[in-house]
C-alpha cells in the first residue's frame, strides 16, 4: 500500500467511483479537470493535531474546512498557521465543540489530534458523521474503547488510520524488506522493546487556575477532572493516569504494534508486568518511572523496558526494537536500524533513516520531529489511499486497537501483580472476573461511555 500511486479522480472520474463514495464523500469540492479535494477537519490542534494536519496537507488535495480545540489561543494559532499552508489561503472556521463542529460541516475527512481520553468520542462521533477518519494512538485509554471505535468504524463503513507511523517509516520498511522477509535472523523467539527517555514530568506538585482561553470542564470532558495543575496543558497530561496510558500507552504502543507487523502477530497469550515510581517520588506525575512488561506469544516473547532516568542500555537506541533470531539480531528506531549476524551468517548491515530537506514553513515549526515527518507523510499518503480505494489502510483501527490494548492490558497487570491469560480471538481476559470489570472505566457526567455493542 505504501507504494501505490495516487488515484487521480477528475470530475469525468466521478461517476465511475460514485461507488465508493457515502455519506462522508457526498460535500467533496472538485475542480474541473482536477483531483478530487477532500474536506477536512481538525479535532485537537495542539502539538500532533498540526503535525498531522500540516502533513496531510503535503500530500493530499485536502481543503481544510474547520478545526476545533478548547483552547481559544491554540485555535486562532492553528487557524492562521493552517490558512498559509493551504491553497486556497482560506481561513477554516473555529470551533470549541467537536460536536458543533461536525453538525457544522459535511466533512470527508476528520483527524483527531486530542489528549488521548478524547480520542474514542471523537472518532466514532466523526464516522457516525460520515467521515473518514485519522486517530492518533493509542486509539483509546481503556480497552472497551478500542473495541467500540473498531464497531464503529466496520458499521459506519468508515475507513481509519491510527497514527502508528512506524507501519510507513521508510528505512523501517527496508529493513523489513531486507532482513526479515530474507530470513537472515533465522527463528526469531524474542524481542525487546525499550525506551530510556527521561520524559517522565519531574515538576512538584501544584494547583491553579485553568488559563482564561482553556475551557478546562471540556478539555477533561470523560475523564476524572483532577485539580488543574499547570503542566497539564498543553503536553504534559501525559504525566497523569487520568488522561493516559503512561509511557507504555505513549512509547511502547509504537514498536510493539510494527514488532506485531513485522511478524504478522495478533494478541498476546498471556501479559504479565512489573512496575512503579520507585526513583522520581516527588513529581506530580502519577505514571511509572520504572516498567517491565512480557507479552507471551506462540514460542516468542516481546518484553517492554522502560526507565525514565539513568543510562539507555544502547546510547544508539535508546527507544525502539530488537529482534532477535538464532542467526542474528535486528536493532531498529526512528532514526536507523543495525543488523548483527550471528557467526558466519552474513555480514553486518545497516539503514538510516530518511531525511527530506525541510520546507520554509517546516523550518519554523514548533518542535518538529525532523526524523518522523518522512513517515508521517508517507502514514497519511496511505490514509488517503485507501479513502481513495476503500481498502484497509495500513494501521487499520483494528490494529490499533489491539497494540492499545496489549498496552492497557500490560498497565492492568501491573496494577494488579498478577498475570492475565487472554482469548486469542477478543484479547479480553479468560475466566477473571476482576479485570474484566476494569476494561471499561467510570466516564465522568454527561458522558456516556460507549460500547461495542451499541453499534
Amino acid at each position: 500500500m505504501q507504494r501505490r500511486s495516487f488515484l487521480k479522480t477528475s470530475v469525468l472520474g466521478a461517476a465511475a467511483l460514485s461507488g465508493l463514495n457515502t455519506a462522508g464523500l457526498s460535500s467533496s469540492l472538485y475542480a474541473a479537470g482536477q483531483e478530487k479535494i477532500y474536506r477536512v477537519g481538525l479535532i485537537g490542534a495542539g502539538w500532533y493535531g498540526k503535525n498531522d494536519l500540516f502533513r496531510l496537507l503535503q500530500v493530499a488535495n485536502v481543503e481544510v474546512a474547520g478545526i476545533c480545540d478548547v483552547d481559544s489561543v491554540m485555535l486562532e494559532r492553528a487557524i492562521d498557521m493552517t490558512a498559509v499552508r493551504q491553497k486556497s489561503g482560506a481561513k477554516p472556521k473555529g470551533y470549541g465543540d467537536f460536536r458543533e463542529m461536525l453538525k457544522a460541516e459535511p466533512f470527508d475527512i476528520v483527524l483527531v489530534g486530542t489528549p488521548d481520553h478524547w480520542h474514542a468520542l471523537a472518532m466514532i462521533e466523526a464516522v457516525k458523521a460520515g467521515a473518514d477518519v485519522y486517530v492518533q494512538k493509542p486509539v483509546g485509554v481503556d480497552f472497551v474503547e478500542g473495541e467500540a471505535m473498531v464497531a464503529a468504524a466496520r458499521k459506519h463503513d468508515r475507513i481509519v488510520q491510527v497514527g502508528t507511523q512506524r507501519r510507513s517509516t521508510p528505512h523501517l520498511l527496508d529493513a523489513k524488506k531486507q532482513i526479515i522477509d530474507e530470513g537472515l535472523l533465522g527463528k526469531i523467539s524474542h524481542v525487546d522493546v525499550v525506551c530510556f527517555y527521561h520524559m517522565r514530568a519531574r515538576q512538584k506538585p501544584t494547583t491553579a487556575t485553568p488559563p482564561a482561553n482553556l475551557n478546562y470542564e471540556m478539555w477533561a470532558g470523560p475523564a476524572p477532572m483532577i485539580p488543574y495543575q499547570p503542566i497539564i496543558h498543553p503536553r504534559s497530561w501525559r504525566a497523569f493516569k487520568e488522561y493516559g496510558n503512561g509511557i507504555m500507552g505513549d512509547m511502547c504502543v509504537h514498536f510493539l504494534d510494527f514488532v506485531r507487523y513485522l511478524l504478522g502477530l495478533g494478541w498476546p497469550k498471556q501479559v504479565s508486568a512489573t512496575g512503579g515510581i520507585y526513583v522520581d517520588k516527588a513529581s506530580v506525575a502519577n505514571i511509572p518511572d520504572t516498567q517491565s512488561a512480557l507479552f507471551t506469544y506462540d514460542d516468542l516473547t516481546i518484553n517492554w523496558t522502560m526507565r525514565s532516568w539513568g543510562a539507555a542500555a544502547d546510547k544508539d537506541y535508546p527507544w525502539g526494537a530488537i529482534i532477535y533470531g538464532d542467526k542474528g539480531t535486528l536493532k531498529m528506531s526512528v532514526n536507523s536500524w543495525d543488523f548483527i549476524p550471528v557467526g558466519g551468517n552474513g555480514k553486518p548491515m545497516r539503514g538510516t533513516a530518511v531525511i527530506e530537506e525541510l520546507t520554509e514553513h517546516e523550518k519554523s515549526e514548533p518542535d518538529l520531529e525532523k526524523p518522523v515527518t518522512v513517515a508521517t507523510r508517507a502514514h497519511h499518503r496511505n490514509f488517503v489511499q485507501s479513502v481513495q480505494s476503500r481498502q484497509l489502510p495500513v494501521a487499520d483501527i483494528l490494529q490499533g486497537h489491539i497494540s492499545s490494548a496489549t498496552c492497557i492490558l500490560g498497565n492492568l497487570a501491573m496494577d494488579l501483580g498478577r498475570t492475565l491469560t487472554l482469548d486469542p480471538q477478543t484479547g479480553r481476559p479468560v475466566g477473571d472476573e476482576q479485570t474484566t470489570k476494569l476494561l471499561m472505566r467510570p466516564y465522568r457526567a454527561p458522558w456516556v461511555h460507549p460500547t461495542a455493542e451499541k453499534f
